[in-house]
């Protein structure tokens, strides 16, 4: 970019921020010590010289920016401990499946892909019976009423335009299997129903929805799920850990890609080996 381009990127930039601050020349010359004549200079078309340091910065400070911004220099106009503040936020994590911060945030990445590393069998999969064995106890008398809610969470995943990508443990389906672990004291029935469910589900939503099956022996995964390009969220169990940075984001989005290279049971083999682990149920 030539120092003519960058005047009137910075000119543009001004005008911008003059008018999100919702003031005005005589205000910003006031506030940042600078002749009214100067700051209309600065705002001129024919404008082909950008102000001095001092200006820039002043002007920055007055508007609620960043000088990096305004010269061209970064893409997004909060200043640096703005953009901190932003990049890294915890989020309240409620014990229930139907989490409306969760819901938000795929509305808000709705027709990116999303990268989803759930903490154990993804909710918005499972059948109400299997909904209500795990989630009853803790909601009470608003298990029924989440669980509706649920449905929509689902019937909104169908028609959305997002791709989903799923990656988890074996382990995970073979404790759901054979009944062991966290899912013990789940009846044979109600997996044996949460199975068909599923094999239907990864049927018809095949391609947008790909689901794979890594070895934890081999790979480890925290539950994450990233949301596009947007933002990356940890799960911890009572927060969510949400960045918003590129960089991190990215970070993300690559150790999700590992996990599916690497992935012992693909999306096109999922359904098969679905199929398998259903007729082994005793």
């Amino acid at each position: 970019m030539d120092k003519r381009q960058r005047a009137d990127l910075f000119r543009t930039r001004l005008v911008t921020a003059i008018a999100r601050a919702g003031t005005n020349q005589s205000v910003l010359a006031r506030r940042t010590g600078v002749d009214r004549s100067t700051i209309s200079q600065l705002l001129r078309d024919d404008a082909a010289r950008l102000p001095n340091a001092h200006v820039v910065g002043a002007c920055a400070t007055a508007l609620g920016v960043s000088a990096d911004w305004l010269l061209g220099l970064a893409e997004h106009p909060e200043n640096a401990a703005d953009l901190l503040a932003s990049a890294l936020t915890l989020t309240n994590a409620p014990r229930a499946f139907v989490d409306q911060q969760i819901f938000d945030w795929h509305r808000e990445a709705e027709g990116y892909k999303i990268r989803h590393v759930p903490a154990a069998l993804p909710d918005m999969l499972k059948t109400n019976e299997v909904l209500g064995w795990e989630y009853g106890p803790h909601l009470g008398r608003t298990a029924a009423q989440a669980i509706t809610a649920s449905a929509n969470r689902l019937a909104w995943m169908r028609q959305s335009a997002s791709d989903y990508e799923i990656a988890m443990p074996l382990y995970e389906l073979d404790s759901f299997v054979a009944g062991t672990g966290y899912y013990d004291g789940l009846s044979l029935d109600l997996r044996r129903q949460q199975i068909d469910h599923w094999l239907d589900l990864s049927k018809a939503l095949y391609p947008r929805m790909r689901i794979y099956l890594f070895d934890a022996r081999r790979l480890f995964s925290a539950p994450i799920t990233v949301f596009g390009p947007l933002l990356s969220v940890i799960y911890v169990g009572s927060n969510y850990l949400a960045f918003r940075d590129t960089q991190r984001v990215r970070a993300f989005s690559d150790h999700f890609d590992h996990l599916v290279r690497e992935a012992h049971i693909t999306a096109r083999a999922f359904p098969d080996h679905l199929a398998q682990l259903r007729n082994s149920m005793a």
